[in-house]
């Protein structure tokens, strides 16, 4: 109780002060219309400035839930179709993948030899060689882990290959990129006898256990015949914007190992 009066009595000065602004202010507010208006104007002001922010705050963190709810199901749903599809095209469980989400932290695209690099890493199960893909397609394979992070070669590098083929035929070829457009890749060594049409689907051809069959890659924008006349070579629209990624997904055949043990 002392140490308030104490107080009390050696702020009076200042304490007055305050006390007569705002009884000045009240009178002033109180007594002048215009004032009173501009006063709960500006509270209002205030007011709605401060509950447009924290809405903002809690509808961003609210799409960040949903967006990341939204990225588990897709996992979910991607894991049950690809191992549905070996089981159907195999007959038997030879073949299983496992689904892992994952988001871009660097990209590249303007290099001829570009890679990427991811947020998961050896501690959530990301091994040399799984294939990457985003929601709309094919984007890499992995070619080094550390326990957090990985890195992948992307569609988008001189020495990426891969086999591809037509999604509506069992016709393969070769899939490259010459380094050129960040938007487009070629497909070579496709059958002249393939009956090509401008916009077929360019799927994954399953044949490198890498990534299960039929994942889209792109549609054809143009082809010709290359220099032997024997084969066709394409130039394919990749479905995915490669200068505009964020969120993956690795994909692992559990059964690498012992298949490629066969050829030991």
């Amino acid at each position: 109780m002392q140490r308030i009066i104490y107080f009390l009595i050696r702020n009076k000065d200042f304490i007055l002060f305050l006390s007569l602004l705002t009884v000045s202010l009240s009178l002033n507010i109180s007594f002048n219309e215009y004032n009173k208006s501009k006063f709960f104007n500006s509270s209002n002001f205030i007011f709605s400035s401060l509950y447009e922010t924290k809405y903002t705050i809690s509808k961003y963190f609210n799409l960040e839930f949903q967006n990341n709810l939204l990225r588990e199901e897709n996992r979910e749903l991607r894991l049950l179709l690809y191992n549905r599809e070996s089981e159907v095209l195999n007959n038997s469980e030879k073949f299983k993948f496992n689904v892992i989400s994952s988001s871009v932290i660097k990209n590249s695209y303007s290099y001829s030899n570009n890679f990427i690099t991811i947020d998961k890493g050896k501690k959530e199960g990301i091994k040399i060689d799984n294939g990457v893909i985003s929601s709309k397609g094919v984007v890499g394979i992995i070619d080094k882990t550390s326990e957090n992070y990985s890195r992948f070669i992307s569609i988008l590098n001189t020495n990426f290959l891969l086999n591809a083929k037509f999604k509506n035929s069992n016709y393969f070829g070769v899939l490259s990129w010459n380094g050129l457009s960040t938007n487009k890749v070629q497909l070579k060594d496709v059958p002249k006898q393939a009956n090509v049409v401008i916009g077929d689907t360019i799927v994954t051809g399953g044949n490198s256990l890498i990534f299960p069959k039929g994942i889209l890659i792109g549609y054809v924008d143009s082809f010709k015949l290359d220099n032997s006349e024997n084969y066709l070579e394409l130039e394919v629209n990749l479905s995915t914007d490669m200068t505009n990624i964020e969120n993956l997904y690795i994909i692992e055949n559990n059964n690498i190992k012992e298949i490629n043990s066969l050829n030991e």
